[in-house]
């Protein structure tokens, strides 16, 4: 084959890019299946307690009203793991919003109107739904999301905390957060005898598969997913959510198709959120910087169904050199609903937490903040003694100090002022692991020369579908355009998800392998193709498994500059500059996109969201985006995006590291030291609304 100049590191253009701005991608509620019906969840309004009596007289007289499906009469599902998935499996009422009915008619406003017709008596029990420190029911668990361990303790934090110059001891807070992506969660199920087809906003087919499979008792490959587009997800479509379980249910009961889509309401409660955190942060120091004690304390909350524990206090095990250090995770089990993954889970917050440390820190020692991080950089991993694949955050710091003209700064705070304005900077680090999972593809080429390559993957608007075209182009050594890459479906072979910075590493090993392959075979037989075609299949299992033992991480420096009322409060952000060493960068122009969005995503962590739980009822009274506030491109004049060329050759064939949730970490923290950069006042509650800031800002 004529060797090609490689698209890997090219800025390739979207290759779905004519079928989203021409509205011909299909997203899951518009598939045009025939014959099909509509279920809409009837919620409960308490928050803990058991379901004593349902009455649908009212709504089974509605014309068009097919049937109201409640614990007594819905489908039996098999035991499962995830109890949030025993849709209408029992009486029993956890949180506030819970499905406890749902009505299946011929429309979707007959739906609704129905389901408002069903009358609900309870059983009301007392409920705890508000996170406090001191709860004697709080426990350590024993591992956290990601299967590390809940608490890790290395020499006598104590004994050098109390032996050290300079401490630092502060408590950070962030509240419940929503994912909020841009298309709500649907789904259409369809049943042709026991398959299940499954056409789902999904961010890992092939996983939503197996769990469905599960819940309903089916074979491996009886139930499939279809996703060809997804509309963003941030961790809340990466494993099937009630709304998927509800539709199945629902069309196996009337046996039809049945089509769900969440409101937004219904989403604030129904498909996850961020668990809120309370964070004790103590630092032990030399007078030159050097860390002598790190304590990361994180305590957050879940459901009494599942007990979910974000990794918040990971980030403190590998981050900096410290001989002394201890982390735990503390968990509340509350009559809420469950918390799950969401943008970064763990680091996003925990990081916040200990980047906003380092800069007390930095102010207590009247140290430079970044100077404070190199001298405190570590030869390998603290934690576990590996050595990393590579680590460039002191790269990362220097050129983005460069790059945002940090140096001349003057280190006092509220020095800057223009007008009515106080002007400052601020530095974060940002880590995220680089997770590679197992996946499988195929690649065929026909005899016409047009090539296929099939994985379960999903492109949940991060243009994986491009850059894993571009890895198999290359592995093929063909043009680009002669390569279709099928994905979201999950007959396709077992695939993760599309989450924790991995698709493109996983993903892209199991595209590579199989094309390699390909290419040898078309190589050995001089290019020549059967009347059949021919086809490579290739797992990655085992190539995962062989890896050596490093620490993989990518890591970055963010930097902010804010302005702030010395009236108000109100923070505006001028300029964010991110950057960061994520591997080999497959395509500039969809990760800096990836690395944009994500900094505008903690620009939104550290000024807007927070989700406001009331009390009474364990669920979120602003659960809209009239009264829950994302950002916006216009909450940043000026935001950049740059990375150094970083070599790693103990990832994956690519050498590529993942950059979705990289660019998030740092970005909160960087945005609150430059806010105390400017005014001198330390925000360590997230969202920094202007009332916390007006508080400790002088009177006038």
């Amino acid at each position: 084959m004529t060797t090609l100049q490689r698209t890997v590191g090219a800025e390739v253009t979207r290759v779905e890019g004519r079928e989203k701005v021409t509205g011909t991608a299909l997203y899951a509620y518009e598939y045009p299946v025939p014959d099909a019906l509509y279920a809409w969840a009837v919620q409960s309004t308490i928050p803990r307690g058991r379901v004593r009596a349902v009455d649908a007289g009212a709504a089974r007289t509605l014309p068009g009203v097919i049937a109201v499906l409640d614990s007594r009469n819905a489908p039996r599902l098999h035991p499962t793991d995830d109890p949030e998935l025993a849709v209408l499996q029992s009486a029993d009422v956890a949180y506030r919003g819970q499905i406890v009915a749902a009505v299946v008619a011929d429309t979707f406003e007959t739906a609704c109107q129905a389901a408002a017709a069903v009358r609900i008596e309870y059983d009301v029990d007392d409920h705890d739904s508000e996170l406090m420190d001191g709860d004697p029911r709080i426990v350590v668990p024993d591992t956290v999301n990601g299967g590390y361990p809940g608490h890790t303790e290395t020499g006598d934090v104590e004994a050098a905390l109390a032996a050290a110059p300079v401490v630092l001891d502060a408590t950070y807070t962030t509240p419940p957060e929503h994912t909020c992506a841009m298309e709500p969660h649907a789904t259409i199920a369809v049943w042709d005898g026991d398959s299940l087809t499954l056409y789902n906003g999904d961010q890992g087919p092939w996983m939503t598969a197996a769990k469905l499979a599960g819940l309903f008792g089916l074979p491996e490959g009886a139930v499939r997913v279809v996703a060809d587009h997804t509309g963003g997800g941030f961790g809340s479509k990466a494993i099937p959510r009630p709304p998927t379980v509800l539709a199945a249910l629902a069309a196996r009961a009337a046996g039809r198709p049945v089509k769900v889509a969440a409101t937004r309401q219904q989403m604030f409660t129904m498909v996850s959120y961020r668990t809120p955190t309370l964070q004790r942060v103590r630092l032990g120091a030399e007078r030159d910087g050097r860390l002598t004690a790190v304590w990361h304390d994180a305590l957050q909350q879940s459901s009494t169904l599942a007990p979910y524990c974000e990794q918040t206090a990971t980030p403190a095990r590998t981050m900096y050199a410290a001989p002394h250090r201890r982390t735990t995770h503390r968990l509340a089990r509350l009559d809420v609903p469950t918390p799950s993954w969401m943008r970064a889970p763990g680091e996003a917050p925990g990081m916040f937490g200990l980047e906003s440390a380092m800069d007390e820190l930095a102010v207590r020692l009247g140290m430079d903040p970044i100077e404070l991080r190199v001298v405190n950089e570590p030869s390998m991993d603290p934690e576990t003694g590996h050595p990393f694949s590579s680590r460039n955050l002191v790269a990362c710091l220097r050129d983005g100090a460069a790059r945002f003209g940090w140096a001349g700064r003057d280190p006092a705070p509220g020095r800057r002022r223009e007008g009515r304005w106080l002007v400052g900077t601020g530095v974060a680090a940002s880590l995220f692991p680089a997770i590679t999972w197992p996946a499988t593809a195929t690649a065929r080429v026909e005899p016409d020369g047009a090539f296929t390559v099939r994985i379960a993957a999903a492109d949940i608007g991060t243009g994986a579908r491009t850059a894993l075209t571009q890895v198999a182009a290359d592995e093929l050594g063909v043009e680009i355009d002669r390569v279709t890459l099928d994905i979201g479906r999950s007959a396709y072979g077992q695939a993760p998800f599309a989450g924790g910075s991995m698709g493109t590493s996983s993903w892209g090993w199991a595209v590579s392998k199989t094309c390699r392959a390909l290419a040898k075979r078309l190589e050995e037989s001089a290019g020549a193709i059967p009347p059949g075609g021919l086809e490579e299949r290739a797992d990655t299992a085992e190539d995962v498994a062989a890896r050596r033992e490093f620490s993989r991480h990518a890591y970055g420096a963010e930097f902010a500059e804010v302005r702030v009322d010395a009236v108000t409060g109100q923070v505006r952000v001028d300029r964010l500059l991110g950057m960061f060493a994520a591997g080999r960068i497959i395509n500039p122009r969809t990760a800096g996109a990836q690395l944009r969005g994500a900094m505008c995503m903690g620009l939104s962590m550290a000024l807007h969201e927070g989700l406001e739980v009331d009390p009474r009822f364990g669920d979120f009274a602003n659960h809209d985006l009239a009264s829950y506030h994302i950002a916006a491109h216009a909450d940043v004049r000026d935001i950049q995006a740059h990375w150094i060329d970083e070599h790693d050759d103990e990832l994956n064939p690519m050498g590529s590291k993942g950059v979705g949730e990289l660019g998030i970490v740092g970005t909160a923290a960087a945005i609150a030291n430059a806010v105390y950069h400017a005014t001198g006042v330390r925000v360590r509650d997230l969202p920094i609304t202007l009332e916390r800031v007006r508080a400790g800002l002088p009177a006038h």
